[in-house]
């Protein structure tokens, strides 16, 4: 049984000599920079790095964006219920109906939710 894993073992001794041999390589032939204050400083576009690195946005940007996932996730789950929906009004589709409405039904009450608790208004 060992004897099928030998290309591998193979193949991995091979892989890590390379990438080994080629980091030495890179250290031994390469040239060594002359390091001081301006080189080492952040370069953007061509300004100076002044201020924080990272903008503040508002927490309303990230829960509209929390809430399009949801129902966007929520919304793709009805496709596959369509496309056998067709097949079961045969089989007296009456529960799948339901269930489905219950779904829908759900998804409903929490955009009403997130409506009445303001997630989607920008002004406030």
């Amino acid at each position: 049984m060992l004897q099928e894993f030998i290309p591998v073992f193979i193949q991995v001794i091979i892989a890590t000599g390379f990438a080994v041999a080629t980091l030495i390589a890179s250290v031994v032939l390469g040239k060594r920079a002359l390091r001081n204050k301006v080189k080492d400083s952040a370069y953007e576009c061509g300004m100076n790095p002044i201020g924080s690195g990272q903008a503040r946005f508002s927490v309303k940007f990230y829960l509209v964006a929390m809430l399009f996932v949801l129902f966007d996730i929520e919304v793709v789950f009805l496709y596959p219920w369509a496309a056998v929906f067709r097949e079961q009004i045969g089989e007296g589709a009456t529960v799948f109906f339901w269930s489905m409405l219950g779904f829908v039904g759900i998804l409903f009450f929490a955009y009403l939710y997130a409506l009445k608790k303001g997630a989607l208004e920008w002004r406030s």
